[in-house]
């Protein structure tokens, strides 16, 4: 069993992607929407992360009003899972339940509590390259 976590820090505005298996998926079975998750479990010491949604193995989005783990047809309005077109337009959704399962495939979480280790160390670096070749694209614009 594994599951791919896309971890995201809202204060830097970041994100890292990292892939659990075994007894580590195995600890987050049972886990609903909004659930606080220990970093120990996953193998971050330190960190403190909130469980914000996901997806199933077919791309399904895990949906927080939708109680269980089975995929379930609503009549949405607004919200995951959904683009509206209109307003006032209601359409019949395909969505994923709330809780962590074994078909499920990813898990968004949220940083609540950093540790010591640097996640987002790769994003960090990938930033900057993208800053230091638009400013050297724009460097050469101007000669």
């Amino acid at each position: 069993m594994e599951f791919k976590l896309v971890i995201s820090n809202p204060k830097s505005g970041l994100s890292a992607q990292q892939s659990v298996k075994d007894e580590a998926a195995r600890s987050l079975i049972g886990l609903k929407i909004g659930d606080k998750v220990g970093g120990e479990i996953i193998g971050l010491g330190g960190f403190e992360f909130i469980l914000t949604g996901g997806s199933d193995y077919c791309g399904f989005p895990m949906r927080k009003d939708v109680q269980g783990i089975g995929r379930k047809r609503i009549l949405a309005v607004a919200g995951t899972g959904l683009h509206k077109l209109e307003r006032g337009i209601r359409q019949r959704k395909t969505v994923s339940g709330n809780t962590v399962h074994e078909r499920t495939a990813q898990l968004n979480l949220k940083v609540l509590k950093e540790g010591r280790d640097n996640l987002f160390e790769a994003a960090e670096k990938k930033v900057s390259e993208k800053k230091a070749a638009k400013e050297a694209k724009a460097s050469a614009l101007n000669l």
